[in-house]
């Protein structure tokens, strides 16, 4: 028997698609909204999310999609209702981790004047700030950085305090204010064949090499990945350290102690 709840997004579906919901498959993941793999009464399947974000996850799929960059299509979105066309996985290969590569450069090749992003986002219960900033250190510190001081162990806290006022001397000052994904990692990328899609993002305009370092925080890109991205910028290792706390702290204060030695080396191995 579905619930009250249940019948309201169900009808909502019926009424947008034509078509009555037959199926539901929850999707591994969801940690800031319900996914669910939906198949219709015709035939047709969606990829169904609810939260409170999925108002701003459409925003952010659609300025990718602008872009030219691979996202699943937004079919509908209304209160806490995100639907999307489904997309079938089969996992990575050579070909894939290309043609990720190839994505994530046409996305990181759109260019905006500031930093930031036109609203604050959440991963699960840790914000992110996207106000605008006129230079980069400042955004990582102000934005990224130092609120993750208030809600993690007092020494861990202190470390990361002297790290964030110290950006102004390992990252560059402007640095392309390009399109970022926002949270990728190998989880994020959904790939079917040769193609490869990007999804659940946390966009925001910023230093490419977030993306980047992100990407090889849990795990080691194929090297067909570095053939479809192309060339990287000079000293990118000095700087992955810093973009791969950031992270690292969110996973801290999401699941606990487990993450205190990885946040700890980093800090150690940027002398912080």
């Amino acid at each position: 028997m579905t619930t009250e709840l249940q019948e309201s997004w169900y009808a909502e579906v019926a009424a947008v698609f034509g078509s009555e919901v037959a199926e539901t498959k929850p999707v591994q993941g969801g940690d800031i909204s319900e996914v669910l793999h939906v198949r219709l009464e015709d035939g047709q399947e969606l990829a169904v999310k609810r939260g409170p974000y999925v108002g701003t996850e459409a925003r952010m799929l659609q300025a990718m999609s602008v872009a030219g960059a691979p996202v699943p299509t937004v079919l509908h979105q209304g209160g806490r209702l995100l639907c999307l066309d489904w997309l079938e996985e089969t996992g990575a290969s050579p070909a894939g981790w290309k043609a990720l590569g190839k994505g994530l450069r046409i996305l990181h090749n759109v260019e905006s004047g500031e930093y930031g992003w036109i609203e604050d986002y959440s991963l699960g219960s840790v914000p992110m700030l996207n106000g605008a900033q006129e230079d980069w250190p400042s955004f990582w510190a102000e934005n990224r950085l130092m609120p993750m001081t208030e809600g993690i162990p007092r020494d861990l806290a202190a470390r990361v305090y002297t790290l964030a006022r110290t950006l102004g001397d390992r990252l560059p000052e402007k640095p392309q204010a390009a399109l970022l994904h926002g949270d990728m990692w190998s989880g994020n990328a959904l790939f079917s064949g040769k193609e490869a899609w990007l999804i659940d993002p946390a966009c925001y305009h910023g230093h490419a090499e977030v993306d980047l370092a992100m990407l090889e925080l849990f795990g080691t890109p194929d090297a067909a990945f570095w053939d479809g991205y192309g060339s990287e910028e000079p000293e990118r290792s000095e700087r992955t350290a810093v973009y791969q706390l950031w992270p690292a702290l969110t996973h801290l204060r999401l699941f606990g102690e487990s993450y205190r030695g990885m946040v700890e080396r980093l800090l150690d191995s940027v002398g912080a």
